[in-house]
């Protein structure tokens, strides 16, 4: 595994002070974080989008949409019903989508009630010398990024090289180790898995850290499975802790990805996770969804981002098909700054036959709290263009921050850097930065590693 630092002009240091009982305050890190307190901006009450809908394409426990031609008006916990009600609006159209939630995937293990929270998650290693516990459960959908201390990380401190078989003859094996390269970096990594006495079923996990002179830092976890039915899973998860090449200012990411795959019929899931953090509040977080399950496919795909100083952008698109050719979708964006935006979206639908409905929309935030000017039309000749008295609310801040986050990664910063050799300085690489991970749909789900 390489290494990935970005260009420094000064080494990260960050003291971790303790509260009574071990939890690290997080305004003891030697740098200014720039925290403020968390706002809501409320101009005056919120508003109904006129024509916004959802599709519940990715709930917990493997579920997915089905297409319905017709459904009741009232949304239930694991569906909802796009319709439009002439009744309550003049520019509403008798054309209807319900999107319904089936039974989960038979790949999801269940987990105990009363295993706690880490050993429903992730189970510990056992003690050494009498072998890790099987990791054989796949990975749950929807759960966004874990924090740290979810996985349970334990590196060893001594190369190890040891396997053994259990009482049910299946075995196992465990390794540990540490690579060195240049400009100090430095990789300490456990290696452990299993498989059942027949073969048929086996875990794969890699515990690591990173380091280097630069006050590069990364912290992260891959695991794969599968199962004597042929379910197969793989999951990978990380952060780091870098200085921006441009800004100087310290920065925290942290990524996901996440996918299973049934092994008795076409089903299956893929995920994708990252978020960005820097010192003065800027934030970034995006998702990307991809799941099928026999004649169905649906995709997702959502971001947002605070700049720390009151913009705000945030944005969805959803949408799904069946091998026959209907197709449908929904999608909106919002963006914000000092109680000034606007938002729009699009509902459509494609039937087999290439007949496409969709209906847009828009409103128009003005700062003053009293009027919103609200415009929209269909492909069926309704429009709209009014002016209404509503409030205008929207998050001005993320629900989960910088100072959030480097309250959870108190062991990424506490990872220890080899020691620097006096008039030994890092090597700098001011590189331009890499392009973004590609979010595009694959042909298939990934393999599992």
């Amino acid at each position: 595994m390489a290494a990935s630092p970005g260009g420094f002009t000064a080494q990260l240091n960050f003291k971790l002070g303790r509260r009574p009982g071990g939890y690290p305050m997080r305004n003891q890190l030697g740098l200014d974080l720039g925290v403020r307190k968390r706002r809501r901006l409320r101009v005056e009450a919120s508003s109904d989008r006129v024509g916004t809908s959802r599709i519940s394409c990715c709930c917990s426990d493997s579920v997915v949409p089905i297409r319905r031609s017709s459904g009741s008006g009232k949304s239930i916990e694991k569906s909802e019903d796009w319709r439009f009600d002439p009744k309550k609006s003049s520019h509403s159209h008798s054309h209807r989508v319900r999107v319904h939630a089936s039974p989960a995937l038979p790949f999801a293990s269940p987990q105990s009630p009363f295993a706690s929270k880490k050993e429903k998650i992730y189970p510990r290693c056992t003690p050494r010398n009498s072998g890790p516990q099987s990791r054989d459960t796949p990975p749950r959908r929807d759960t966004g990024i874990a924090n740290e201390e979810d996985w349970g990380i334990s590196l060893l401190n001594e190369n190890v090289n040891e396997s053994g078989t259990n009482e049910d003859g299946s075995t196992w094996y465990r390794e540990s180790g540490e690579d060195l390269g240049k400009n100090g970096y430095r990789c300490r990594w456990t290696r452990m898995g299993g498989q059942s006495h027949d073969g048929s079923s086996e875990w794969k996990e890699t515990w690591w850290e990173k380091s280097d002179w630069t006050g590069y830092k990364e912290l992260g976890v891959e695991k794969s499975g599968r199962n004597a039915e042929g379910d197969s899973w793989w999951e990978t998860w990380q952060e780091n802790l870098h200085q921006d090449e441009w800004s100087n200012l310290a920065m925290i990411e942290r990524s996901a990805q996440k996918q299973a795959k049934s092994g008795t019929e076409n089903a299956g899931w893929y995920e994708k996770w990252w978020e960005k953090y820097d010192a003065k509040g800027w934030t970034e977080k995006k998702a990307y969804k991809y799941g099928r399950l026999n004649e169905q496919s649906w995709w997702e795909k959502w971001g947002e981002q605070y700049d720390g100083r009151g913009s705000v952008l945030k944005w969805t698109d959803k949408w799904a098909e069946t091998v026959l050719g209907t197709k449908w979708g929904d999608k909106w964006e919002d963006k914000f700054f000092a109680g000034i935006g606007s938002r729009q979206g699009e509902t459509w639908h494609v039937t087999p036959g290439g007949e496409r409905w969709s209906r847009t929309w828009g409103e128009e935030h003005f700062g003053n709290g009293s009027k919103v000017h609200k415009y929209g039309k269909s492909t069926t000749g309704e429009s709209w263009d009014i002016v209404v008295d509503e409030e205008t609310y929207y998050e001005a801040e993320p629900h989960y921050g910088w100072a959030d986050v480097v309250g959870d990664s108190s062991q990424l910063l506490s990872i220890e850097p080899r020691e620097r050799p006096p008039g030994v300085y890092p090597n700098l690489d001011f590189g331009s930065s890499p392009p973004p991970p590609s979010d595009d749909s694959p042909e298939d789900l990934p393999s599992s590693q």
